[in-house]
C-alpha cells in the first residue's frame, strides 16, 4: 500500500509543480507587451527515482530569460530615449503557448496517475474487507 501512497505523492507533486508552471507562463503572456519585462523560468529539480523515495520533481527558483529584448522605434513612447527607441520584452507568445500546451499535458498526465493510484488503492482496500 505504500507503494500507492508514494505515487500518489509524486503525482500530488507534478501536479502543484505544473500548476507553478503555468502560473508563471500565464504571467508571461499578461506581461508580453510590457516594456522591459524579462520573460520567466521556472527551473525544476528532480531527484533520481528509487522505491523508497517519496519526492517527486519540485519547483526550483525562478529565473529570467536571457535573451535579449528587442529595441522598438516609437518617438512618441513616453520611455523613449533621445534616440526613439525603448526597450520592449523578450515574451514570444508562441513559445509561451507551446509552453502553456505542455504544462497542460503534463497536468492532465499526472491527475491521471494519481486517479489511477487512488483508485488501485480502494480497490485493494476493498478486496482486504472481504
Amino acid at each position: 500500500m505504500t507503494d500507492l501512497t508514494q505515487s500518489m505523492s509524486i503525482s500530488s507533486d507534478g501536479l502543484r509543480l505544473q500548476s507553478q508552471r503555468l502560473r508563471h507562463v500565464s504571467e508571461n503572456i499578461a506581461h508580453a507587451d510590457t516594456p522591459g519585462y524579462q520573460r520567466k523560468l521556472l527551473s525544476v529539480k528532480t531527484k533520481e527515482f528509487t522505491l523508497s523515495a517519496d519526492q517527486g520533481p519540485q519547483a526550483g527558483r525562478v529565473v529570467l530569460d536571457q535573451t535579449p529584448v528587442q529595441e522598438i522605434y516609437d518617438p512618441a513612447h513616453p520611455m523613449a530615449d533621445e534616440s526613439g527607441h525603448y526597450r520592449g520584452s523578450n515574451v514570444d507568445l508562441v513559445i509561451e503557448l507551446a509552453d502553456a500546451r505542455a504544462a497542460q499535458r503534463s497536468y492532465e498526465a499526472n491527475l491521471k496517475m494519481f486517479q489511477q493510484a487512488r483508485e488501485m488503492s480502494s480497490s485493494l482496500l476493498d478486496l482486504l474487507r472481504k
